[in-house]
């Protein structure tokens, strides 16, 4: 029921933080639909949406884990704001972990509903979330034999493998285009995001005693030209809309720019006897980039050195692309008719053996090392930057969003002295940052794609996914652009519409 209380709730359970805007002239209705910001309110991780119809059902948007520093990440992620037995319904836009990652746990506290995603979501979720439930327990591992050392309690991770396994059996496959009633009263479509492989936005239409609300969710928008992926497709009309503003007030580099770029710096790199060192999402990025390096070897444009996928997770992840041609552009899908293998060429290596991954670190020959993750918090990252970063023969190339108080970020930063496994080293590499990698929208990228909807009709937006500043300027560009009522809500805070 709308209004009720549930543990974790702010004390103040509905804010009306709109403040002053039209009332939408059509297809709005006397019911009430209650959305809380439970993650991604903010802050750009930990993606979760609460949303209450008045018949009852509860249904969430995203159920992602929250990413930061250890001890706040570990809080907030155990600390779930709702019985997970009250969510009848999860809608995912993609399978990134900061916006799926927490499903086991919700699991694990008593969800027993469904789980909507596209086909690619559901078969990238089929290997990260096992891959998430490996880390934690791995990680609680680790602390617990420091514990017992200290004389500490044990400590439990946030969810297992068997959560992981189950939660995935209740999962349903959509397609884009299709609409589908997950709960009673509630109408919904999936459509194109363009973001990674299956992202896709979230058009809901929600109808009460013969009225109707249309409510919708970006989920995290890409960008058009970009390679593999379909350009973003635009949603449907509505009246409130939930969207992500990760880059406000910023605008990428053209992706046209990164083939080039990637070329001179494997080529310069290579001709000083150093290693390119690329931390990589697992999805999506490490993908493009093998895509852009076998293009540049068919054009024998790419310097001779061998390449390097060192992520058993990025290996994977890249067969369930290979499976997945309904989400091509056509650009690769042409390509395809002269190469067919876009993600495979003479010099690349996919690399499984730890043996084999510790022996990139203990070779001295030029190489090109690709490797999870892309912030550089876990994973065999660490260990090639930790044999690389005070080289100055080497490259670290960034090509993908580093959040605040990660290694990522203060390697962006070039700071002189970064820490890794705990350990002191000095940054003498090259440090060369690519935003024209980006998988998500820029500001001015953003504003086209909202472009797409009818403005009269948009009467709210509530900012998501995003560093305040970020929020701060895009809400100051989209009021310019003539939307009526921009809002950036605060986790916790609950609007009816």
């Amino acid at each position: 029921m709308v209004g009720s209380k549930e543990a974790g709730e702010p004390s103040e359970p509905y804010v009306d933080f709109w403040g002053p805007g039209p009332t939408p002239e059509s297809g709005a209705g006397d019911f009430i639909v209650r959305i809380t910001f439970w993650g991604a309110a903010q802050t750009v991780t930990g993606s979760m949406h609460l949303i209450e119809l008045e018949n009852g059902s509860r249904v969430l948007l995203d159920c992602g884990l929250y990413q930061g520093r250890r001890s706040e990440a570990n809080r907030i992620n155990r600390d779930l704001p709702f019985d997970g037995g009250s969510i009848d319904v999860v809608l995912l836009s993609h399978a990134h972990i900061d916006h799926s990652g927490l499903l086991p746990y919700l699991y694990k506290q008593g969800f027993r509903g469904r789980i909507y995603a596209t086909h690619a979501t559901y078969d990238l979720c089929a290997l990260m979330l096992l891959d998430s439930a490996y880390i934690q327990e791995k990680d609680a591992r680790f602390v617990n034999k420091r514990n017992k050392k200290r004389g500490h309690e044990r400590v439990e991770p946030l969810y297992d493998k068997d959560d992981a396994e189950a939660v995935l059996d209740l999962f349903i496959g959509v397609g884009y285009g299709q609409s589908f009633e997950p709960v009673k009263g509630m109408s919904v479509e999936y459509r194109d995001a363009g973001h990674i492989l299956g992202s896709a936005s979230i058009s809901m239409e929600i109808k009460e005693n013969g009225k109707t609300k249309r409510i919708g969710f970006t989920g995290d928008v890409g960008r058009a030209g970009r390679p593999i992926l379909r350009d973003p497709v635009p949603m449907a009309d509505c009246e409130f809309l939930i969207c992500e503003s990760t880059y406000g007030g910023k605008t990428h580099d053209p992706p046209m720019a990164s083939k080039a770029r990637l070329e001179e710096v494997v080529r310069t790199t290579s001709a000083r006897g150093g290693k390119v060192i690329i931390p990589a999402f697992a999805v999506g990025r490490t993908q493009e980039i093998v895509y852009i390096l076998d293009q540049l070897e068919a054009e024998d444009r790419l310097a001779p050195v061998p390449v390097y996928v060192d992520s058993p997770l990025a290996v994977n992840v890249t067969g369930v692309y290979q499976v997945h041609p309904e989400c091509y552009d056509q650009p690769l899908i042409d390509y395809m008719m002269t190469d067919p293998n876009p993600f495979g060429f003479g010099r690349l290596t996919y690399v499984r053996a730890v043996e084999d991954s510790k022996r990139l670190n203990q070779s001295q020959l030029p190489m090109v090392v690709i490797s999870a993750s892309g912030m550089c918090e876990a994973g065999r990252i660490l260990h090639h930057l930790r044999h690389a970063v005070e080289d100055p023969k080497n490259t670290v190339l960034i090509v993908g969003y580093c959040a605040d108080h990660t290694l990522g970020k203060r390697l962006v930063e070039r700071r002189e002295v970064v820490k890794i496994f705990g350990e002191p080293h000095r940054l003498r590499a090259e440090v060369v940052v690519m935003n024209s990698y980006s998988g998500h929208a820029d500001e001015p990228e953003l504003v086209e794609f909202l472009s797409g909807m009818d403005q009269d009709r948009l009467a709210r937006i509530a900012l998501v996914h995003g560093a305040p500043e970020r929020q701060a300027d895009l809400k100051e560009r989209l009021v310019a652009e003539g939307y009526p009522s921009v809002s950036i809500p605060a986790r916790g805070q609950s609007v009816e519409v």
